[in-house]
């Protein structure tokens, strides 16, 4: 009960200093400081009868809901100027009810003891830990998501441990049958989670539109619902951590091809199978853990012809269609598995990157 209420209050706060943003932006004025929204949606609004119930709950998550909104917006108008690398970043929403909640206290708002969790006006929560922590945290964030399970995420600094040098070096080529071939000949296959249980969750999704929203049993199927998601998604960020991190113990120089995701999940044949595969997640663990672990991470052009060009010698024999698997070198006679062709040809074309400067 006492989360619930802090979750709501965060959500409040949030909803409340964005309508107004919204409202200050089409009156043709600017979005206020985020000083002004502590002011006027924390202090103030704790003295109004319709948000006097804020006092009930400790002021940090509260401020760091604003904060967080302030963030929100900064990186919102960072990539409408162009100064933000990647996909385009959306404006902040309104947080629902039934969504994923979050609430994060800094060191002034919890004190950890052993397995003990004591939390500004909350009171103690004990932690079933996944690992320990190397360190004293910096801040806590309890969140709940829309399957009702409950985490306690931590924020550590910790110092990079550099793996041990190898001369191994692999280059990686991806794709929808196979998940990843590495340049050895290995082929990895992917859970696919989505694949595997669609059928269920067709089902379950039909159930629910028949449901009147907000009745007892639509709030019940919407968690059964929620909780399958919540499974397809553990499913696979397992399997992408686990082979993400295997990758980077074995190899020094890991090389990607660089996938346009965004533009193949425009193709209705192919983007339910490649969001079930998660590109880009894998992509992101790579580079992270090469980062952290002292590896090298590099990327490839979308532009090198990899499946065309025969790793042996170096001749190209042409644009290939997607049916051909296999094809067979028109001037040294070897004949290529197009995948793994494709993966060793990533790791030579940086090689030779490497070599020309």
């Amino acid at each position: 009960m006492a989360l619930a209420k802090l979750f709501g209050c965060v959500r409040v706060v949030w909803n409340d200093a964005l309508a107004f943003c919204i409202t200050q932006y089409k009156a043709g004025g600017k979005k206020p400081q985020n000083s002004e929204l502590q002011k006027q949606f924390i202090t103030q609004a704790k003295k109004t009868r319709e948000r006097e119930w804020l006092s009930q709950v400790s002021c940090v998550p509260l401020q760091q809901s604003l904060n967080d909104l302030e963030q929100a917006y900064q990186n919102f108008f960072k990539s409408c100027k162009g100064q933000r690398k990647g996909k385009q970043v959306l404006p902040p929403k309104f947080k629902k009810r039934h969504a994923k909640q979050s609430a994060r206290f800094t060191q002034r708002g919890f004190t950890l003891r052993g397995d003990c969790l004591k939390v500004a006006k909350i009171g103690k929560l004990k932690i079933a830990w996944s690992r320990p922590l190397p360190f004293e945290p910096s801040s806590v964030t309890v969140i709940k998501d829309a399957a009702g399970r409950y985490f306690v995420s931590f924020v550590v600094e910790i110092a990079s441990s550099v793996l041990p040098k190898t001369e191994n070096s692999v280059g990686i080529d991806l794709g929808i049958a196979t998940f990843a071939t590495l340049d050895d000949g290995q082929k990895i296959d992917a859970p696919k989670p989505l694949y595997k249980r669609i059928n269920r969750l067709r089902r379950l999704s039909k159930n629910l539109s028949r449901k009147t929203r907000g009745s007892k049993r639509y709030e019940r199927v919407r968690k059964r619902q929620a909780k399958l998601q919540a499974k397809l998604k553990d499913t696979r960020t397992d399997f992408l951590h686990k082979l993400s991190t295997r990758i980077i113990r074995e190899n020094q120089t890991i090389v990607l091809e660089d996938l346009n995701v965004a533009g193949m999940l425009k193709n209705r044949k192919l983007s339910r199978a490649i969001s079930d595969l998660g590109w880009r997640q894998f992509r992101t663990y790579l580079e992270g853990k090469a980062e952290k672990y002292g590896r090298e991470f590099r990327v490839i052009s979308r532009w090198e012809p990899t499946s065309q060009t025969c790793s042996c010698c170096g001749f190209r024999g042409g644009k290939l269609d997607l049916s051909v698997r296999e094809w067979t070198c028109l001037n040294c006679g070897t004949t290529h598995d197009r995948d793994i062709n494709a993966a060793r040809k990533c790791d030579s074309f940086s090689r030779n990157r490497e070599i020309g400067g």
